[in-house]
């Protein structure tokens, strides 16, 4: 006798598939968006849903629109910018030099210099 399982090769919920077990699916659209780089997407989406004017190109990650003349442009991303360009758009370097001035006053001022 050999030792085994009689549902070997099945999992829970194994069944036919079809229609019947389902249900119906939803009666659908595809719709093709273009990104910049030129990559075609063909997006299925329910027809009674509101349809997204982009889509992110599954490719290149780049927005995607459905006129394939004028996709989208890229986002524009700035550079890195350092804690000290912060501050330097936020302060003139008058400003710096009267603070830095005022800092050194109350250091020698505690030092007894």
């Amino acid at each position: 006798m050999s030792g085994g399982n009689a549902i070997r090769g099945s999992r829970v919920g194994a069944g036919p598939i079809g229609e019947a077990e389902r249900g119906e699916s939803a009666p659908r659209r595809r719709v093709d968006f273009w990104c910049a780089n030129g990559h075609e997407s063909r997006i299925a989406f329910a027809m009674e849903i509101e349809m997204p004017e982009t889509w992110d190109c599954p490719r290149c990650g780049l927005p995607a629109g459905t006129d394939q003349q004028n996709p989208p442009p890229a986002p524009r991303s700035e550079p890195y910018k350092t804690h000290l360009a912060y501050v330097r758009e936020r302060r003139s370097d008058e400003d710096g030099d009267a603070l830095l001035e005022e800092a050194l006053t109350k250091l020698r001022a505690r030092r007894g210099a």
